[in-house]
């Protein structure tokens, strides 16, 4: 019988043998590569349990489906009630428009629920093409603090009363110098939550045996944001007293934690990847950085992610709608297979989890992809979405 996952006393996940875990289509490309996720994900479980387990999908509305039901919202509360009923959820790209338009339904939602972290692990796959030498090294996974920073949605249009409020408080209170018409927006970074997201990423570093943490920031300019994001990111380091120390300090079988300048840390990534394990990092550069990394190993059609808080986890596709691309049956679904295995490791059914890597693994190696890796890798057979997709349960049982 499906059930709801819930919250066992200890606060551990309790998952039936057949957990009721909603989807979200998502826009553009989205049905696609659901589809295309969907099949490989329950093939896996299959494969994994032999039958004895498996999920009942229930499928929630967002972005331009939520438009078409009654009500014409772009997200419904329901929507996200029913995410926070059910714990844990997956999604496809939902549109954000660029420049005018509706606010991103994404931030939104991980604002509404919570969803302070957002994971993206990045990791080679081997025979996937990259601009690297050595794309074998890079092995991190990124935690980005996803409800501040100036993805907080504080600001106002150039020319507004309000901004021109904000700028007049500013220059006569403050003394600031601004231009005549401006845009505003507002920065904030907090003790609560910088603390709780490198508290996330150190806890995932010890349970993951994982060597460091890398505190990625520009605290050399911004001192009371960026500095401070800093600063109580070592503070969380002494919470775990002989299991994580600071650089430069005996770290004998600990974690190490340590701290980078954002505009070093790129090149940091390109030229000595393997010294770093996991980065925490404030909003706008874990963007960055996260789609950074994921160019390296293939793009972001291999990258998977996922929104986390402390009761509820939404697993994504981590590129946009792409649009044009609409019904074509011809986008690399993988990043959204990768982010299903994500989700079946935080459930705790790890077994599938890593059936789908090897599976995937295979397939490539195989040279059987969808046309964004065949383009750069010759001798390649391109296959469409749905195909890549069979190809990976074939590869399976292989």
């Amino acid at each position: 019988m499906p059930e709801k996952i819930s919250i066992a006393h200890d606060g551990a996940l309790r998952v039936p043998e057949m957990p009721v875990i909603p989807f979200i289509e998502g826009d553009g490309v989205g049905p696609e590569i659901w589809r295309a996720a969907r099949a490989v994900i329950d093939a896996a479980v299959t494969h994994a349990y032999r039958g004895s387990r498996a999920i009942s999908w229930t499928e929630l509305y967002a972005g331009e489906k939520a438009a078409r039901q009654p009500g014409g919202e772009l997200l419904p509360g329901r929507t996200l009630e029913g995410i926070a009923e059910h714990l844990v959820a997956i999604k496809g790209p939902l549109t954000t428009p660029v420049g005018g338009g509706h606010r991103s339904l994404n931030v939104a939602m991980r604002q509404q629920l919570d969803l302070y972290a957002c994971v993206r692990p990045v990791r080679y796959f081997q025979g996937t093409p990259s601009p690297m030498r050595n794309p074998e090294k890079l092995d991190v996974v990124i935690f980005r603090e996803n409800t501040e920073d100036v993805y907080a949605g504080i600001e106002w249009q150039a020319g507004s009363p309000e901004a021109k409020e904000v700028a007049g408080f500013l220059v006569t209170r403050f003394g600031a110098r601004l231009p005549e018409r401006c845009g505003i927006g507002v920065k904030p970074i907090s003790e609560a939550g910088s603390k709780r997201l490198v508290r996330m990423a150190v806890r995932y570093a010890l349970a993951h045996t994982r060597r460091s943490v890398t505190l990625v920031h520009k605290g050399n300019i911004m001192k009371w944001t960026e500095g401070a994001f800093m600063e109580w990111g070592y503070e969380v380091a002494a919470e775990f007293p002989g299991l994580v120390a600071r650089e430069g300090e005996p770290g004998e079988g600990r974690v190490i934690m340590k701290d980078r300048i954002a505009d070093s840390m790129f090149q940091q990534l390109l030229l000595r990847p393997d010294e770093y394990d996991v980065i925490a990092t404030t909003n706008l550069y874990g963007d960055y950085l996260s789609d950074a990394c994921a160019a390296q190993v293939g793009g972001l059609g291999m990258a998977p992610g996922a929104n986390i808080g402390d009761r509820v986890a939404v697993f994504e596709a981590t590129h946009g709608s792409a649009p044009r691309h609409a019904g074509h049956d011809r986008v690399n679904p993988a990043s959204l297979i990768l982010s299903g295995a994500m989700m079946l490791e935080h459930i705790g059914w790890r077994e599938a989890a890593a059936a789908i890597a090897g599976a995937l693994q295979k397939t490539i190696l195989a040279k059987t992809v969808t046309y964004d890796l065949a383009r750069q890798l010759p001798g390649a057979r391109q296959l469409a979405c749905s195909e890549f997709a069979g190809a990976i349960i074939e590869n399976l049982t292989r």
